[in-house]
Protein backbone atom coordinates (compact mmCIF):
# COMPACT_ATOMS: atom_id res chain seq x y z
CA UNK A 1 0.00 0.00 0.00
CA UNK A 2 1.45 3.53 -0.81
CA UNK A 3 2.12 5.48 1.78
CA UNK A 4 0.34 9.28 2.54
CA UNK A 5 3.00 12.16 1.53
CA UNK A 6 2.84 14.99 4.19
CA UNK A 7 4.53 18.13 3.03
CA UNK A 8 5.36 20.54 5.55
CA UNK A 9 5.11 24.44 5.84
CA UNK A 10 7.90 26.76 4.79
CA UNK A 11 10.59 26.79 7.63
CA UNK A 12 8.43 23.79 9.11
CA UNK A 13 11.19 21.58 8.31
CA UNK A 14 13.78 23.16 10.53
CA UNK A 15 13.42 20.33 13.67
CA UNK A 16 13.23 17.38 11.35
CA UNK A 17 16.85 18.43 10.21
CA UNK A 18 17.68 18.60 13.47
CA UNK A 19 16.59 15.07 13.97
CA UNK A 20 13.77 16.22 16.47
CA UNK A 21 11.60 12.99 16.58
CA UNK A 22 7.72 14.73 16.60
CA UNK A 23 5.76 16.73 13.63
CA UNK A 24 3.34 19.05 15.24
CA UNK A 25 -0.23 19.23 13.03
CA UNK A 26 0.27 23.05 12.76
CA UNK A 27 3.48 22.13 10.75
CA UNK A 28 1.60 20.39 8.07
CA UNK A 29 0.71 22.31 4.64
CA UNK A 30 -0.60 19.39 3.08
CA UNK A 31 -1.56 15.60 2.95
CA UNK A 32 -1.35 13.99 -0.11
CA UNK A 33 -3.24 10.90 -0.14
CA UNK A 34 -5.29 9.47 2.67
CA UNK A 35 -3.44 9.47 6.22
CA UNK A 36 -4.97 7.40 8.68
CA UNK A 37 -4.22 7.15 12.41
CA UNK A 38 -1.54 4.70 13.19
CA UNK A 39 -0.39 3.89 9.29
CA UNK A 40 3.08 4.90 7.83
CA UNK A 41 3.41 8.67 6.31
CA UNK A 42 6.23 10.28 4.46
CA UNK A 43 7.00 13.73 5.31
CA UNK A 44 8.70 16.19 2.80
CA UNK A 45 9.27 19.81 3.01
CA UNK A 46 7.81 22.62 0.76
CA UNK A 47 10.32 21.92 -1.75
CA UNK A 48 9.41 18.12 -2.20
CA UNK A 49 12.97 17.14 -0.36
CA UNK A 50 12.30 14.02 1.37
CA UNK A 51 13.11 14.45 5.29
CA UNK A 52 11.68 11.37 7.33
CA UNK A 53 9.12 8.79 7.99
CA UNK A 54 6.65 7.56 10.70
CA UNK A 55 3.59 7.09 12.61
CA UNK A 56 0.28 9.51 11.86
CA UNK A 57 -2.00 9.92 14.52
CA UNK A 58 -4.80 12.46 14.62
CA UNK A 59 -3.21 14.95 17.62
CA UNK A 60 -1.25 17.77 18.16
CA UNK A 61 1.95 15.66 17.69
CA UNK A 62 0.86 14.59 13.87
CA UNK A 63 3.82 12.07 13.39
CA UNK A 64 6.46 10.67 15.27
CA UNK A 65 9.06 9.91 13.65
CA UNK A 66 10.40 6.48 13.10
CA UNK A 67 13.28 6.92 10.45
CA UNK A 68 14.98 9.61 8.68
CA UNK A 69 15.84 7.86 5.86
CA UNK A 70 13.62 6.11 3.60
CA UNK A 71 13.65 2.32 4.30
CA UNK A 72 10.44 -0.13 5.06
CA UNK A 73 9.30 -0.26 8.55
CA UNK A 74 9.29 -4.29 8.62
CA UNK A 75 10.02 -7.20 10.74
CA UNK A 76 13.55 -6.57 10.12
CA UNK A 77 13.42 -3.09 11.17
CA UNK A 78 11.80 -4.17 14.56
CA UNK A 79 14.62 -6.24 14.99
CA UNK A 80 17.35 -4.25 14.39
CA UNK A 81 15.49 -1.58 16.96
CA UNK A 82 15.39 -3.59 19.84
CA UNK A 83 18.47 -5.24 19.18
CA UNK A 84 20.21 -2.16 19.76
CA UNK A 85 17.94 -1.33 23.17
CA UNK A 86 19.26 -4.39 24.29
CA UNK A 87 23.11 -3.80 22.89
CA UNK A 88 22.86 -0.79 25.49
CA UNK A 89 21.43 -2.66 28.37
CA UNK A 90 23.81 -5.34 28.18
CA UNK A 91 26.71 -2.55 27.65
CA UNK A 92 25.76 -1.16 30.90
CA UNK A 93 25.56 -4.27 32.68
CA UNK A 94 21.56 -4.67 33.14
CA UNK A 95 21.24 -7.64 31.46
CA UNK A 96 21.86 -10.87 33.33
CA UNK A 97 22.79 -8.81 36.58
CA UNK A 98 22.94 -11.44 39.42
CA UNK A 99 21.86 -8.45 41.68
CA UNK A 100 18.95 -6.68 39.29
CA UNK A 101 16.72 -8.32 36.90
CA UNK A 102 14.54 -5.34 36.17
CA UNK A 103 15.06 -2.77 33.43
CA UNK A 104 13.82 -0.61 30.84
CA UNK A 105 14.25 -2.72 27.48
CA UNK A 106 12.75 0.38 25.52
CA UNK A 107 12.68 3.89 26.25
CA UNK A 108 10.44 5.75 23.64
CA UNK A 109 12.23 8.69 22.13
CA UNK A 110 15.16 7.66 24.19
CA UNK A 111 15.26 4.41 21.69
CA UNK A 112 14.55 5.87 18.79
CA UNK A 113 10.70 3.98 19.11
CA UNK A 114 8.29 7.05 20.17
CA UNK A 115 5.37 5.98 21.70
CA UNK A 116 7.27 2.33 22.67
CA UNK A 117 7.97 1.51 26.19
CA UNK A 118 8.74 -2.00 27.53
CA UNK A 119 9.99 -2.16 30.72
CA UNK A 120 11.25 -5.90 32.02
CA UNK A 121 11.08 -7.91 34.87
CA UNK A 122 12.85 -11.03 35.51
CA UNK A 123 11.31 -12.89 32.28
CA UNK A 124 8.20 -10.83 31.69
CA UNK A 125 7.85 -7.93 29.18
CA UNK A 126 5.35 -5.64 29.69
CA UNK A 127 4.86 -3.22 26.33
CA UNK A 128 3.42 0.20 26.71
CA UNK A 129 1.93 1.85 23.75
CA UNK A 130 1.28 5.58 23.55
CA UNK A 131 0.59 5.77 19.82
CA UNK A 132 -1.80 3.50 18.40
CA UNK A 133 1.01 3.08 15.53
CA UNK A 134 2.90 1.24 17.91
CA UNK A 135 -0.08 -0.35 18.90
CA UNK A 136 -1.02 -2.21 15.35
CA UNK A 137 2.51 -3.76 15.23
CA UNK A 138 2.55 -5.00 18.59
CA UNK A 139 2.77 -8.68 17.19
CA UNK A 140 5.95 -7.92 15.24
CA UNK A 141 7.21 -5.77 17.87
CA UNK A 142 6.98 -8.71 20.32
CA UNK A 143 8.11 -11.52 17.32
CA UNK A 144 11.31 -9.15 17.80
CA UNK A 145 11.31 -8.99 21.33
CA UNK A 146 11.36 -13.40 21.37
CA UNK A 147 14.10 -13.08 18.99
CA UNK A 148 16.49 -10.52 20.70
CA UNK A 149 15.51 -11.60 24.24
CA UNK A 150 15.73 -15.63 23.40
CA UNK A 151 15.06 -17.74 26.27
CA UNK A 152 15.28 -14.85 28.87
CA UNK A 153 11.79 -13.59 27.97
CA UNK A 154 8.96 -15.98 29.29
CA UNK A 155 6.18 -13.94 28.84
CA UNK A 156 5.16 -11.05 26.90
CA UNK A 157 2.32 -8.46 28.54
CA UNK A 158 0.51 -5.51 26.22
CA UNK A 159 -0.60 -2.64 28.98
CA UNK A 160 -1.91 -0.23 26.54
CA UNK A 161 -5.50 0.37 27.52
CA UNK A 162 -5.17 2.98 29.50
CA UNK A 163 -2.02 4.91 27.78
CA UNK A 164 -2.95 3.99 24.07
CA UNK A 165 -4.93 7.55 22.82
CA UNK A 166 -8.43 7.72 23.22
CA UNK A 167 -9.60 8.92 20.01
CA UNK A 168 -7.59 6.71 18.56
CA UNK A 169 -9.21 4.03 15.83
CA UNK A 170 -8.40 0.80 17.47
CA UNK A 171 -9.43 -1.10 20.48
CA UNK A 172 -6.45 -1.82 22.90
CA UNK A 173 -6.79 -4.64 25.54
CA UNK A 174 -4.18 -5.84 28.45
CA UNK A 175 -3.71 -8.78 27.66
CA UNK A 176 -0.66 -11.54 27.63
CA UNK A 177 0.40 -11.75 24.10
CA UNK A 178 3.31 -14.47 24.33
CA UNK A 179 3.52 -17.11 27.22
CA UNK A 180 2.21 -16.54 31.10
CA UNK A 181 4.52 -15.15 34.10
CA UNK A 182 6.72 -17.57 36.44
CA UNK A 183 7.22 -14.91 38.88
CA UNK A 184 5.68 -11.81 39.90
CA UNK A 185 8.80 -11.28 42.60
CA UNK A 186 12.10 -8.94 40.94
CA UNK A 187 15.14 -7.77 42.35
CA UNK A 188 16.72 -5.35 42.37
CA UNK A 189 20.41 -4.19 43.41
CA UNK A 190 20.03 -7.17 45.75
CA UNK A 191 16.15 -5.89 47.56
CA UNK A 192 13.32 -8.08 46.19
CA UNK A 193 10.09 -6.52 44.65
CA UNK A 194 6.33 -8.25 44.09
CA UNK A 195 5.10 -6.57 41.11
CA UNK A 196 1.85 -6.22 39.36
CA UNK A 197 1.79 -5.12 36.26
CA UNK A 198 -1.47 -6.12 35.52
CA UNK A 199 -3.41 -3.40 38.10
CA UNK A 200 -0.19 -1.38 39.25
CA UNK A 201 0.69 2.28 37.92
CA UNK A 202 2.55 2.30 34.55
CA UNK A 203 4.08 -0.96 34.01
CA UNK A 204 3.83 -1.56 37.67
CA UNK A 205 7.45 -0.19 39.36
CA UNK A 206 9.01 3.22 38.58
CA UNK A 207 12.22 1.65 37.37
CA UNK A 208 13.37 5.19 36.80
CA UNK A 209 14.32 5.89 40.35
CA UNK A 210 16.67 2.76 40.75
CA UNK A 211 19.82 4.67 41.24
CA UNK A 212 18.28 7.43 43.32
CA UNK A 213 16.84 4.91 45.42
CA UNK A 214 20.41 3.61 46.41
CA UNK A 215 21.38 7.04 46.84
CA UNK A 216 19.01 7.54 49.76
CA UNK A 217 20.35 4.20 51.09
CA UNK A 218 23.49 5.31 51.79
CA UNK A 219 21.65 8.71 53.74
CA UNK A 220 19.30 6.69 55.83
CA UNK A 221 21.55 5.31 58.75
CA UNK A 222 20.23 5.98 62.16
CA UNK A 223 17.18 8.54 60.16
CA UNK A 224 13.41 8.54 60.98
CA UNK A 225 12.35 8.80 57.31
CA UNK A 226 9.24 9.59 55.21
CA UNK A 227 8.40 7.95 52.06
CA UNK A 228 5.61 10.49 50.91
CA UNK A 229 4.15 9.38 47.44
CA UNK A 230 5.50 5.93 48.55
CA UNK A 231 3.60 3.62 45.42
CA UNK A 232 4.74 -0.06 46.36
CA UNK A 233 7.75 1.69 48.83
CA UNK A 234 10.79 1.28 46.77
CA UNK A 235 12.23 3.92 48.61
CA UNK A 236 11.27 2.39 51.87
CA UNK A 237 13.03 -0.92 51.99
CA UNK A 238 15.86 0.49 50.88
CA UNK A 239 15.94 3.05 53.59
CA UNK A 240 15.01 -0.09 56.03
CA UNK A 241 18.36 -1.58 54.43
CA UNK A 242 20.50 1.41 54.93
CA UNK A 243 19.98 1.38 58.68
CA UNK A 244 17.19 4.00 59.31
CA UNK A 245 15.49 3.71 62.96
CA UNK A 246 12.34 4.41 61.74
CA UNK A 247 10.31 4.22 58.67
CA UNK A 248 6.96 5.41 57.29
CA UNK A 249 5.38 4.87 54.12
CA UNK A 250 2.32 7.28 53.04
CA UNK A 251 0.42 7.04 50.08
CA UNK A 252 -3.28 7.77 48.94
CA UNK A 253 -4.04 4.28 47.72
CA UNK A 254 -4.87 1.76 49.73
CA UNK A 255 -3.90 -1.25 47.12
CA UNK A 256 -0.45 0.50 46.61
CA UNK A 257 0.36 0.65 51.06
CA UNK A 258 -0.80 -3.53 50.92
CA UNK A 259 1.81 -3.84 47.99
CA UNK A 260 4.26 -1.98 50.31
CA UNK A 261 3.46 -3.97 53.09
CA UNK A 262 4.27 -6.76 51.59
CA UNK A 263 7.57 -5.53 49.74
CA UNK A 264 8.74 -4.70 53.38
CA UNK A 265 7.67 -8.22 54.83
CA UNK A 266 9.14 -9.77 51.69
CA UNK A 267 13.02 -8.13 52.68
CA UNK A 268 12.64 -7.70 56.38
CA UNK A 269 10.22 -10.34 57.98
CA UNK A 270 8.27 -9.14 61.24
CA UNK A 271 10.41 -5.43 61.83
CA UNK A 272 8.78 -3.29 63.59
CA UNK A 273 10.64 -0.23 62.11
CA UNK A 274 7.93 0.55 59.36
CA UNK A 275 4.91 0.89 59.46
CA UNK A 276 1.90 2.31 56.49
CA UNK A 277 -0.19 4.74 56.16
CA UNK A 278 -2.90 5.21 53.03
CA UNK A 279 -3.22 8.58 53.61
CA UNK A 280 -3.35 11.77 50.94
CA UNK A 281 0.04 13.91 51.56
CA UNK A 282 -1.20 16.89 52.84
CA UNK A 283 -3.43 15.41 55.45
CA UNK A 284 -0.74 13.67 56.61
CA UNK A 285 1.89 16.83 56.67
CA UNK A 286 -0.90 18.24 58.88
CA UNK A 287 -1.90 15.58 61.25
CA UNK A 288 1.79 14.18 61.78
CA UNK A 289 3.27 14.62 65.39
CA UNK A 290 6.45 12.82 64.20
CA UNK A 291 9.61 14.69 63.42
CA UNK A 292 11.84 13.23 60.55
CA UNK A 293 15.51 13.24 59.74
CA UNK A 294 14.75 12.51 55.77
CA UNK A 295 11.87 12.90 53.53
CA UNK A 296 11.30 11.69 50.14
CA UNK A 297 8.99 13.30 48.05
CA UNK A 298 7.95 11.38 44.79
CA UNK A 299 4.36 12.82 43.38
CA UNK A 300 2.96 11.44 40.36
CA UNK A 301 3.28 14.10 37.29
CA UNK A 302 1.43 17.14 38.69
CA UNK A 303 1.64 18.74 34.83
CA UNK A 304 1.16 16.72 31.68
CA UNK A 305 -0.11 19.32 29.61
CA UNK A 306 1.67 23.07 29.27
CA UNK A 307 -1.89 24.39 30.04
CA UNK A 308 -2.00 23.26 33.64
CA UNK A 309 2.18 23.98 34.11
CA UNK A 310 1.27 27.20 36.43
CA UNK A 311 -1.01 25.08 39.19
CA UNK A 312 1.98 21.93 39.11
CA UNK A 313 4.23 24.48 40.05
CA UNK A 314 2.35 26.12 42.65
CA UNK A 315 1.96 22.10 44.21
CA UNK A 316 5.73 21.84 44.00
CA UNK A 317 6.05 24.78 45.95
CA UNK A 318 3.40 23.93 48.78
CA UNK A 319 4.81 20.11 48.82
CA UNK A 320 8.45 21.49 49.21
CA UNK A 321 7.72 24.32 51.46
CA UNK A 322 5.47 21.74 54.23
CA UNK A 323 8.77 19.14 53.98
CA UNK A 324 11.66 22.26 54.71
CA UNK A 325 9.34 23.51 57.48
CA UNK A 326 8.68 19.73 59.14
CA UNK A 327 12.15 18.19 59.10
CA UNK A 328 14.57 18.13 61.73
CA UNK A 329 17.83 20.26 62.04
CA UNK A 330 20.43 18.84 59.57
CA UNK A 331 17.62 16.55 57.95
CA UNK A 332 17.65 15.17 54.29
CA UNK A 333 15.22 15.68 51.66
CA UNK A 334 14.68 13.51 48.26
CA UNK A 335 12.83 15.79 45.86
CA UNK A 336 11.73 14.69 42.69
CA UNK A 337 9.64 15.81 39.63
CA UNK A 338 8.59 13.45 36.62
CA UNK A 339 6.35 16.31 34.62
CA UNK A 340 8.09 16.10 31.44
CA UNK A 341 6.40 19.81 30.69
CA UNK A 342 8.51 21.17 33.92
CA UNK A 343 11.88 22.24 33.31
CA UNK A 344 14.98 21.52 35.47
CA UNK A 345 14.81 25.61 35.94
CA UNK A 346 11.13 25.80 36.74
CA UNK A 347 11.60 22.52 39.51
CA UNK A 348 14.50 24.02 41.36
CA UNK A 349 13.35 27.95 41.49
CA UNK A 350 9.66 26.55 42.82
CA UNK A 351 12.00 24.27 45.25
CA UNK A 352 13.68 27.68 45.69
CA UNK A 353 10.72 29.95 46.50
CA UNK A 354 9.86 26.97 49.17
CA UNK A 355 12.89 27.17 51.02
CA UNK A 356 13.10 31.21 51.00
CA UNK A 357 9.54 31.36 52.43
CA UNK A 358 10.74 28.98 55.50
CA UNK A 359 13.71 31.16 55.86
CA UNK A 360 15.57 27.88 56.70
CA UNK A 361 18.88 27.36 55.58
CA UNK A 362 18.97 24.77 52.05
CA UNK A 363 21.93 22.99 50.55
CA UNK A 364 21.57 21.38 47.18
CA UNK A 365 23.44 18.07 47.99
CA UNK A 366 22.82 16.22 44.63
CA UNK A 367 21.20 16.97 41.39
CA UNK A 368 19.50 13.99 40.24
CA UNK A 369 17.56 12.04 36.95
CA UNK A 370 17.13 8.77 35.06
CA UNK A 371 18.99 5.85 34.89
CA UNK A 372 21.09 4.52 31.71
CA UNK A 373 17.83 2.85 30.76
CA UNK A 374 16.22 5.58 30.33
CA UNK A 375 18.55 7.33 27.86
CA UNK A 376 17.58 10.95 26.49
CA UNK A 377 17.81 11.24 22.88
CA UNK A 378 19.99 14.46 22.39
CA UNK A 379 17.44 15.78 19.73
CA UNK A 380 15.02 15.33 21.75
CA UNK A 381 14.91 17.08 25.23
CA UNK A 382 11.87 16.37 26.43
CA UNK A 383 13.00 13.26 27.23
CA UNK A 384 14.75 14.39 30.26
CA UNK A 385 11.36 14.40 32.55
CA UNK A 386 12.63 13.06 35.54
CA UNK A 387 14.25 15.76 38.21
CA UNK A 388 15.57 15.70 41.65
CA UNK A 389 17.37 17.68 43.94
CA UNK A 390 19.10 16.21 47.78
CA UNK A 391 18.61 18.97 50.01
CA UNK A 392 20.03 19.48 53.58
CA UNK A 393 18.03 21.90 55.63
CA UNK A 394 20.15 23.43 58.53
Amino acid sequence: MERAKIVLKSGKDQSLRRFHPWVFSGAIKKIYGTAREGEIVDIFDNKDEYLASGHYQESSIAVRILSFKQEEIDASFWKTRISQAFDLRLMTKLIDNQQTNVYRLVCAEGDFLPGLVVDFYNGTAVMQMHSAGMYMQKEMIAEALKEVMGNRLKCIYNKSESSVPFKSDVDPRDEYIYGKPETNEVMENGHRFIIDWEKGQKTGFFIDQRENRKLLKEYSSKRKVLNMFGYTGGFSVYAMAGGANLVHSVDASAKAIDLTDKNIELNFPDDSRHESFAMDAFEFFNTSKEKYDLIVLDPPAFAKHHNVLSNALQGYKKLNRRAIELINPGGIIFSFSCSQVVSKENFKKSVFVAAANTGRKVRILHQLTQPVDHPVNIYHPEGEYLKGLVLQVD
